[in-house]
């Protein structure tokens, strides 16, 4: 897998060992590279100088992604140790560790954190495992919009098969895109008119 655009096009990221690595927190299934290419071509003109956090990081494709492509701050979200490691030697191999913010925890917990300590992002892109039955859970916790900034999205990649509400509380549901058996749902905030 490698980064598509930006000042780290053609970087290889991952190898087969992460790939094949299986932890407790189950098997990878990395963002393809045609899906996070159509990430990237929908939230394109907000990726300059954004804050960017990349929930359910894997192997951080998404988030390097971004920060390639000019997000000025990542946080890549991982539960799992080995993985979390393996984002952070990537990383440090590219140069950018200093961009980045890595953080070993859940998502959910994640959220909660950055909610308590006041944290503003403009983009959160969350692609939970798409059987585990997390989906509606963590889009419930940004709901009130309080960890987005005013002009600040989530993108969603989950199954095609399963649609999401319009409305999640404070989230409006502005589009879906559907590429094969993968939907990405892109959120903003509800506006006063």
């Amino acid at each position: 897998m490698r980064i598509s655009a930006g000042e780290l096009k053609g970087r290889k990221i991952g190898s087969k060992k992460v790939f094949g690595l299986v932890t407790k927190h189950g098997a990878l299934r990395p963002t393809s590279s045609k899906v996070r290419e159509s990430i990237f071509n929908i939230i394109g003109g907000f990726i300059k100088g954004s804050i960017f956090v990349d929930l359910y990081a894997g192997t951080g494709a998404v988030g390097m992604e971004a920060m390639s492509r000019g997000a000025n701050t990542v946080y890549f979200v991982e539960a799992d140790k080995k993985r979390a490691e393996l984002i952070e030697k990537t990383l440090e191999g590219c140069g950018c560790r200093s961009k980045a913010n890595i953080v070993r925890r859940n998502a959910s917990d994640f959220i909660r954190k950055a909610a308590t300590d006041r944290l503003k992002f403009d983009i959160v892109f969350l692609d939970p495992p798409y059987y585990s039955g997390e989906l509606e859970d963590i889009l419930s916790l940004p709901a009130n919009g309080e960890i987005l900034k005013d002009e600040g999205i989530i993108i969603a990649e989950h199954l095609s098969k399963k649609r999401l509400p319009d409305e999640i509380g404070k989230l409006i549901q502005k589009k879906a895109y559907k590429y094969g058996d993968t939907m990405l749902t892109l959120f903003g905030k509800v506006t006063d008119l």
